[in-house]
């Protein structure tokens, strides 16, 4: 996911998507602990898609801040 794709979203959209995208990197896991995965680059990729994510939440949360 782009950052510009995340930048659209509203916070509860992105929150939700961090908490779907951290299953997934957890289920991940799990199978690549048990048994051999597909494409283990995936990993990798979700991990940066979560603090993309959280990057950009962190951004907004300190320009409201700044504002008040």
């Amino acid at each position: 996911m782009k950052v510009s794709e995340i930048r659209k979203l509203k916070d509860e959209e992105i929150l939700a998507k961090v908490k779907e995208t951290k299953k997934e990197l957890l289920n991940l896991r799990i199978k690549n602990a048990t048994a051999s995965l597909d494409k283990p680059s995936k990993l990798r990729e979700l991990k940066k898609d979560v603090a993309r994510m959280l990057t950009v939440l962190k951004e907004r949360e300190n320009t409201k801040g700044g504002n008040e």
